[in-house]
């Protein structure tokens, strides 16, 4: 049977899951306990979070080392590192920047182009010369790297997560982590954890802008955003149906009351205008953006008519609009306000 030395000795190689560094090194082994005669080991091990999947995989770990060193039973408690050392050792996160405005693409429900709207939001920022990222936050349907036809998928340097740079912006999405467009069957706290990796593990660097597209709804994503970025910033995305748009008013209600600004409604699908004759035919209804914009007391940022992007064969991306479209210039005015807004309240809080 071990020692209490040749036990510490034994789990002093293994890694703590988040901050990357041995238990030996973190000083993370804090009790050792052997009970001979009933051949069974305590040990309290200290990681820089408690209660988490993480923690269950190195559970598993220590416990598998242990037995195959002889021990029949082992007993593990777990507590957190202090606070000091685990801030000395963390990575850069964005969640600590002030340089940085997050604004969230919301809706109240599915299939009003609010992916859409998100890509091409993130691509006429880039375009008006400001750096942005754009977080895939809709973990069950994700959809942003086919829609902007990314092919290759993020490399890891030192340890950090490199996103793929399309069009000027850097992209991250579950869709980079999931292998053949399989479901993502999650609870709630897993999809949490992986919502804050892109935050924390991510190499951002310098960003104007970090936008997030998040799933429909009110739901535990929805919530745990809200949560992670109290400074948020929220554009609401509806179509001109007056049902879509009660059903918006919903995710502008929640922005409110979790105190996130909403910084305006971009009305989708507004409208189709024939090319032949030019006349306009209102699918989907009439003045529903107008109403939302007005019940949550925010400015109408744009409407976009139905028309699909002129696809190129060589750069392709099916939901992207070039800079000369019809529909890139309406982005592009979106994007010219967004910036307006939210430089005019930066200077106001100044």
């Amino acid at each position: 049977m071990l020692t209490e030395k040749e036990v510490h000795a034994l789990l002093s190689g293994v890694e703590e899951p988040f901050l990357h560094k041995t238990l030996g090194e973190l000083d993370g082994i804090q009790e050792i306990k052997i009970k001979e005669e009933k051949n069974h080991v305590s040990v309290k091990l200290l990681v820089a979070k408690t209660g988490t999947a993480e923690q269950m995989q190195l559970q598993g770990t220590v416990v598998n080392l242990l037995k195959e060193a002889g021990f029949e039973t082992v007993g593990l408690r777990f507590e957190a590192l202090p606070q000091d050392g685990v801030a000395a050792q963390e990575q850069p996160s964005l969640l600590n920047t002030k340089d940085t405005t997050f604004i969230a693409i919301a809706s109240g429900k599915g299939g009003v182009g609010k992916s859409t709207v998100s890509v091409n939001l993130a691509i006429a920022l880039a375009r008006l010369g400001k750096k942005v990222g754009l977080i895939d936050a809709d973990i069950y349907g994700f959809s942003v790297p086919d829609m902007m036809g990314i092919e290759q998928r993020p490399t890891v340097e030192n340890d950090r997560i490199i996103p793929v740079d399309r069009f000027g912006v850097k992209v991250i999405s579950m869709g980079f982590f999931v292998e053949d467009n399989a479901p993502v069957i999650w609870r709630g706290p897993m999809l949490g954890k992986m919502l804050t990796s892109f935050f924390q593990e991510v190499e951002w660097g310098e960003l104007d802008y970090l936008l997030l597209d998040l799933p429909p709804g009110t739901g535990d994503v929805a919530l745990d955003i809200h949560s992670m970025l109290p400074a948020c910033k929220e554009i609401i995305v509806s179509t001109p149906h007056p049902t879509a748009a009660f059903v918006a008013a919903r995710a502008g209600a929640m922005a409110i009351r979790t105190e996130h600004e909403v910084l305006g409604v971009v009305e989708n699908m507004a409208y189709f205008e024939s090319e032949v004759t030019g006349e306009k035919e209102y699918v989907f209804g009439k003045g529903g953006g107008e109403k939302l914009a007005e019940e949550l007391a925010v400015p109408l940022l744009g409407k976009l008519p139905l028309q699909q992007p002129d696809w190129n064969e060589e750069e392709f991306a099916p939901s992207v609009y070039g800079e000369d479209h019809r529909l890139g210039k309406i982005y592009s005015e979106i994007g010219e306000k967004v910036i307006s807004l939210c430089t005019q309240q930066q200077d106001h809080n100044v």
